[in-house]
């Protein structure tokens, strides 16, 4: 049987971030201390110092920055698709009929 995920509340990562940035811990020490991986203290840093204005939202939601990103590409690949139809429609009926 799979081991249950642990969750981390926001809370906990900006502190554990704060002792990494502000108090110049390692993070290999803090991870021991913690009993949380090098990686996961380290994607932590770079997702705080990213500057955005929530890094963590938590639950799966993402952050507005990122919302708006995946929503645009969404669009964009929308009217890629429009377009390319469009080009087949004029390449058809521009044909001469025989």
């Amino acid at each position: 049987m799979g081991k249950k995920r642990r969750q981390f509340s926001k809370e906990f990562k900006i502190e554990a971030v704060r002792l990494i940035i502000e108090e110049g811990r390692r993070i290999s020490e803090l991870s021991r201390e913690l009993g949380i991986a090098e990686s996961l203290l380290g994607r932590w840093k770079n997702k705080y110092e990213e500057g955005k204005i929530d890094p963590f939202p938590g639950q799966g939601r993402l952050s507005p920055e990122d919302e708006e990103l995946r929503r645009l590409r969404r669009e964009n690949e929308r009217l890629r698709m429009e377009r390319d139809i469009l080009k087949k429609a004029v390449a058809i009926f521009s044909e001469d009929p025989q």
